[in-house]
């Protein structure tokens, strides 16, 4: 059995998918069925769980033979890293002991030791609580979510710009969710020798100008860039509801991709979905509801 931990996100949902595509069981853990039920109704087993009852987690995992980590994202109004601390240090504890073959995490781009910088340090924590159990894990590292430009959709139809933490001509590696799904579930029916870190992101990288030029093909009107000032990165945070905490650290995060920009990883996966078919595939999808 296949289980899969935040399998209701996009990314869990699409590893889901693809064993499903192979002929592969796939058992997802999930807070509320509810929000499974087209899964379900795909052929995966629901099972209704906190991520972190560690005791429910033990025993699902006792019953399984491969396992996909994914640390579901705090609500932003939350202490973000604390609660996302909290995730991982219960998936760890119900691993103790497990006799699963193989693990797939998923992890980011960029992830280093530290505090208070958002997934950058703490899934860089999550890799090394899980690499130091006697289980072979392989270690995705994802690109920048395609998905996180989604939700200005409404903001750029009515305003005709597209606001950005970036600066409107950097390039940075972007990854489809569809596209890390693949990629996590390729890991899971690979033989248990298949691990260590590999990197995966889109078929080239791309810059806030090229996603308001996606935007502005589907939409049909001129879309401009709107560079946010650093300075202005917590208070833009607390305005779209982020607690104090969280907004520090994803403050953190953004200044991170940006500073190192230059400083991508050279060794790594691409998938096939390009940035202007995965935001006309949602637009189109949005319009339809």
């Amino acid at each position: 059995m296949n289980i899969i931990i935040g399998g209701t996100g996009q990314v869990g949902s699409a590893t889901a998918r693809a064993l499903l595509r192979h002929g592969e069981p796939a058992t997802i853990l999930s807070r509320n069925a509810a929000h499974a039920a087209a899964l379900k109704a795909e052929g995966a087993t629901i099972v209704e769980a906190d991520i972190r009852d560690v005791e429910r987690l033990r025993d699902l995992f006792a019953g399984a033979t491969r396992a996909f980590l994914l640390n579901p994202p705090a609500d932003p109004a939350t202490d973000t890293d604390a609660e996302e601390r909290a995730n991982i240090a219960a998936i760890a504890e119900a691993l103790q002991g497990a006799a699963l073959e193989k693990i797939v995490l998923a992890s980011t781009y960029g992830a280093r030791p530290g505090e208070r910088c958002g997934d950058l340090t703490v899934l860089y924590e999550f890799e090394q609580l899980i690499t130091a159990l006697p289980i072979p894990v392989a270690i995705n590292r994802g690109a920048y979510y395609m998905s996180n430009w989604i939700g200005m959709l409404d903001a750029v139809r009515e305003s005709r710009t597209l606001p950005s933490f970036f600066p409107a001509d950097l390039a940075i590696p972007m990854v489809a969710p569809d596209d890390l799904g693949a990629a996590a579930a390729r890991r899971l029916l690979t033989p248990a020798t298949d691990v260590g870190i590999i990197h995966v992101e889109g078929p080239q990288r791309y810059t806030s100008r090229d996603v308001a030029a996606a935007f502005a093909e589907v939409l049909g009107i001129t879309v401009n860039v709107e560079e946010i000032p650093r300075k202005n990165w917590e208070r833009t945070f607390l305005g779209l509801g982020f607690s104090e905490p969280a907004a520090n650290s994803y403050a953190c995060m953004t200044a991170t991709v940006i500073d190192e920009a230059s400083d991508q990883p050279t060794d790594y996966e691409r998938g096939p979905t390009r940035l202007q078919k995965y935001i006309s595939a949602h637009c189109q999808s949005q319009r339809t509801r």
